[in-house]
């Protein structure tokens, strides 16, 4: 699909919509990218617009209205909390501008499926985020596959756990321009919404549409610690079973309570494939065949039967794969957030000047909403929209 002839120019002035937490994760990593400059920043907390755009050097916009009249802009990013995703998403596309949106595109699939249709009717994009699955990981990750390395994909597991952080010190977090992590508010938007798009951008990019839910969540902890007795809590727990068009069969989990493990692990018929860790742009990967072991494999196998225990250590299955090319020199934020942020803007910017739709907008970004959407209901029997046509 071909995007209008009127939007098929140079896109590199954006502006940003919040400036919150996550908002210091794509300063950061839009310095990997000269082409994009930001034209300014809005956030309805005017305290935390001055503490950020003061420490990274950025103009203020006066209002959202000045920042939708800014005719400089082309590209809106709206970094702005879950439940404020659809009124910033059709204000900037009602302004003429394409949208970049944090997860999810709407609390709704009808409100998201109006981002969409929005966007469509007037020639514009709507991309959502994450960008994890643009990265060196998933391109290795899905050459293997290509390859026939593990032969045909049957099985995939994926873990979104991000360790018990209502146990933590979660209230003295800070991002680099000062602003304390949301936490009650991630508590009650639920964890769900809030990571499995991280899984589910991967699994879509490797295996296609889904076909088919079937999912359970539940508040396992309702109280997350003093101060939260009175709130409404989220899920902090979900766990669905999506059937690929493919073929191909998934679970996925997400959760704040068990240790923190954010791994894909692709079962084919010859072999298996491990992906250390979604969050990591070059996280390591394993391949192992069906019958192979390597040594230290088989002597763990031995002493484990000769005592009669499972060693307290856990081994990476098969040969480390090596990526093609060397590290490329990135800005990425520290661990456990090793994401570039802003690749996904890149690739719209990218996409946008050379007049086609972006991979990640308009249906697929619906359906990737959806699924979410599903996910974190604990849908147990739900059959998503229809897409038209395949994606680009």
């Amino acid at each position: 699909m071909l995007i209008s002839d009127h939007n098929s120019i140079n896109i590199t002035h954006i502006a940003i919509v919040g400036a919150g937490f996550v908002a210091d994760y794509y300063i950061k990593t839009l310095k990997n990218y000269d082409d994009i400059k930001i034209s300014g920043v809005w956030d309805h907390n005017i305290e935390r617009l001055k503490a950020f755009t003061g420490f990274h050097a950025l103009p203020a916009y006066d209002s959202l209205e000045a920042m939708l009249r800014d005719a400089r802009v082309k590209l809106v990013v709206n970094l702005t909390s879950p439940e404020s995703h659809f009124l910033i998403n059709m204000a900037g596309l009602a302004a003429g501008k394409h949208v970049y949106c944090e997860k999810p595109l709407a609390m709704t699939v009808d409100e998201a499926q109006a981002v969409v249709d929005c966007a469509a009717e007037r020639g514009l994009t709507i991309c959502g985020a994450p960008a994890n699955a643009m990265s060196d990981a998933f391109d290795l990750a899905k050459g293997v596959l290509a390859r026939g390395d593990i032969g045909r994909p049957r099985l995939v597991y994926v873990e979104m756990e991000d360790g018990p952080v209502f146990r933590d010190n979660w209230r003295q977090w800070r991002s680099l321009s000062g602003a304390p992590w949301p936490g009650l508010h991630e508590f009650e938007v639920g964890c769900t919404l809030e990571h499995v798009g991280y899984g589910l951008s991967w699994l879509f990019g490797l295996f296609g549409r889904v076909a088919q839910v079937s999912a359970f969540a539940s508040t396992a902890f309702p109280s997350k610690g003093p101060g939260t007795e009175e709130s409404m809590m989220g899920p902090d727990f979900s766990v669905g079973c999506l059937t690929f068009e493919s073929g191909v069969i998934a679970r996925i989990t997400c959760g704040i309570a068990a240790p923190r493990d954010r791994s894909l692990t692709v079962m084919g018929e010859r072999g298996t494939l491990i992906v250390r860790d979604l969050w990591d742009d070059r996280s390591p990967i394993n391949v192992a065949s069906n019958d192979a072991k390597t040594f230290t494999q088989r002597a763990f196998g031995h002493i484990e039967r000769k005592w009669g225990h499972v060693l307290p250590v856990r081994l990476p299955i098969g040969r480390r794969v090596a990526y093609p090319g060397p590290k490329r020199a990135l800005n990425l934020p520290s661990f456990p957030s090793q994401i570039d942020f802003a690749r996904g803007i890149k690739m719209q910017a990218d996409a946008l000047k050379a007049g086609k739709a972006p991979y990640f907008s308009g249906e697929t970004a619906l359906h990737l909403t959806e699924l979410a959407l599903a996910l974190n209901a604990g849908c147990q029997d739900y059959t998503p929209r229809k897409m038209a046509g395949k994606p680009i």
